[in-house]
């Protein structure tokens, strides 16, 4: 008889990646508005169909400097959507999701909010961000939509534990860039409440009920709803047949 497989490894709580998701939530606002005043400006992109095309590949670029940072720092990360998934998927208890929902996601809204104002103060022609385009309900549908769609593929890739570091973060990036581009136009594309939080609270309207439904409880809803999905699509047949089992026994 085979021996029994070892259980499933429990995320645990780590302090210092805290200090990690500030720094890098606030690296990521600077070089996306970056981005953006390059092609617009020294590049000379402004207004040409081009435009979209570079800054899709520089983003590219970028993306993968954030995964690796991300490696590196050995989990940090600059969305609080990604660390939420992480900390669902991985069945950490309430610590862990304590831990996410009031340390590490504040945390990550404070390194924005500081990468706006440092942007803003040495640019002062950065702009002001995305804006919500269209009414609350649609925004807070097409960017629930848009979300889902990118966790459906992020928790995929990482509970098939691809190895592979360059078609893992080549696949999710072009994956949000994608998304990104057909979402763009009713609320920015955005996908990170920190982000959105941070230009929101430069502009001063970071406490509307616009904002908070479409950039912050649509957003989350449907990262919880994601990660659901797709534990539920990767489970082992047997597990799946045990729960049925038990379910009906309940009901008898």
């Amino acid at each position: 008889m085979s021996p029994a497989p070892p259980p499933p490894s429990r995320a645990r709580i780590r302090p210092w990646l805290v200090v990690g998701d500030l720094a890098l939530a606030a690296a990521w606002v600077c070089v996306g508005a970056l981005v953006k005043l390059l092609v617009y400006g020294p590049l000379g992109f402004g207004g040409r169909p081009e435009a979209e095309a570079v800054k899709v590949s520089l983003s590219i670029v970028y993306m993968f400097l954030f995964a690796w940072l991300e490696g590196a720092t050995g989990g940090a990360s600059y969305n609080p959507l990604t660390v939420l998934a992480a900390a669902v998927a991985s069945h950490g208890g309430p610590a862990v999701y304590l831990f996410t929902a009031f340390v590490r996601i504040p945390a990550q809204v404070i390194g924005a909010v500081l990468g706006v104002q440092l942007i803003r103060f040495t640019f002062p022609n950065v702009g002001k961000g995305a804006r919500l385009s269209v009414g609350a309900h649609h925004g807070a549908l097409a960017e629930g939509l848009a979300t889902f769609m990118v966790v459906m593929v992020s928790v995929t890739l990482k509970k098939k534990e691809m190895k592979s570091f360059f078609m893992k973060t080549w696949i999710t990036s072009i994956w949000k860039n994608t998304i990104h581009i057909l979402s763009s136009d009713i609320t920015g594309g955005i996908m990170n409440p920190a982000s959105a939080f941070a230009w929101a609270y430069a502009r001063g309207d970071h406490t509307t009920f616009d904002h908070l439904l479409v950039y912050w409880l649509a957003p989350l809803q449907a990262t919880l709803f994601g990660v659901w999905v797709v534990t539920f699509l990767t489970k082992p047949k047997k597990i799946k047949e045990q729960e049925v089992d038990e379910s009906k026994s309940k009901k008898e």
